[in-house]
């Protein structure tokens, strides 16, 4: 891995809660914390997963990292220069070199537009000649395992797998460095979801690229990562390589989540354990930890004190009061004296 490609530092993204016209009158506004003083460094080459629960926050963390979404603070750099509050006109070389894959393929892509069309767009945004693309989008369509005869179809026409293929050739055309994967097999059957994966890793060696692969599935995300960083109701609970947060998990939420996956990990066959209660109100945010509510391990200051986030190695972190009382198990964890905004960014790769 090299140097930093992006680094997040106390990001948050509070949403306005909807409420009625009454009620705006006579009772204060209220909003949904979303993000919460997220710390994160993105290094050169890697492939991060990002894991969590439905609702965790990790579609949010990843418009907010394209830029799709303005953070309410906290900055963004992008190769060391903050484009946390840059305009669209500012931020087009930098959506030339990060990119986006979206979910859902079959509402990403505009209906009203052939394939050919769909990669024209970014292709000229890119300020390839006109000449030029129609020998550059049939490279993108073989780039991802399709043929010329798809330039003149519409979406309708196309298989869901063939409509996250288009969207991943629509992502390449600008050439980007850094691939933002929001849970892009998600939407597929079983039997496509093995090779939009293996196309992404074949892509992302061919292309050096560097991958943020968001998924509810830990064992996809243990199939293809070389770190991971684990989400919990808009926090970043737990980060560290791949074999040390997915063998051995110091977060009880980690835990849980392993227990609660149907296939295990790494073919272990593990009889899921479902996950204990719901997750929080994220319009409520009561004090202590945020997972207080469902850890079995809680202890009295868990629901009154918000735990620290340690480090518990070079290149691995968790925010639990666990690890922060058992410091010879922990591998010498840091004081809670010390900025939690620096240990993170110390346990993430961050300067």
């Amino acid at each position: 891995m090299g140097a930093p490609v992006m680094e997040l530092s106390g990001v948050s993204k509070t949403f306005p809660l909807r409420q009625g016209a009454r009620a705006a009158l006579f009772r204060p506004r209220r909003t949904v914390l979303a993000l919460d003083r997220i710390d994160l460094t993105v290094e050169e080459g890697e492939v991060i997963g990002l894991v969590g629960e439905s609702g965790s926050g990790k579609s949010t963390l990843a418009y907010a990292m394209v830029r799709l979404l303005p953070v309410t603070s906290g900055t963004i750099r992008y190769r060391g220069v903050d484009i946390t509050r840059q305009g669209r006109r500012q931020l087009r070389a930098f959506w030339q070199r990060v990119q986006i894959i979206f979910q859902d393929p079959h509402s990403s892509l505009n209906p009203r537009k052939t394939v050919g069309q769909t990669l024209h767009d970014p292709l000229r945004a890119r300020g390839i000649p006109r000449g030029e693309r129609p020998a550059e989008t049939g490279r993108l369509l073989a780039q991802v395992g399709l043929g010329p005869e798809f330039l003149g179809r519409y979406p309708h026409e196309l298989s869901g797998g063939q409509r996250q293929r288009i969207g991943i050739a629509r992502a390449l055309a600008m050439s980007p460095e850094l691939l933002i994967a929001d849970e892009p097999v998600s939407a597929l059957d079983v039997s496509l979801q093995a090779q939009i994966l293996n196309l992404l890793m074949q892509l992302r060696a061919a292309l050096n690229l560097t991958l943020l692969f968001v998924s509810h599935d830990l064992a996809l995300v243990d199939h293809i990562s070389s770190r991971v960083a684990v989400m919990y109701a808009g926090r970043l609970v737990e980060v560290g390589r791949s074999e040390e947060v997915l063998r051995a998990p110091a977060h009880p939420y980690t835990r849980a989540l392993i227990a609660a996956t149907p296939k295990g990990l790494a073919g272990r066959g593990r009889v899921p354990e479902p996950l204990a209660g719901d997750p929080p109100d994220p319009s409520d945010v009561l004090p202590g930890c945020r997972f207080a509510p469902r850890c079995p391990e809680v202890m009295a200051r868990c629901r009154e004190v918000a735990p620290p986030f340690v480090r518990l190695s070079a290149t691995r972190a968790v925010e639990c009061h666990l690890a922060s009382a058992e410091p010879a198990a922990a591998g010498g964890a840091r004081s809670e004296s010390e900025p939690e905004a620096a240990r993170c960014r110390s346990a993430t790769g961050g300067a």
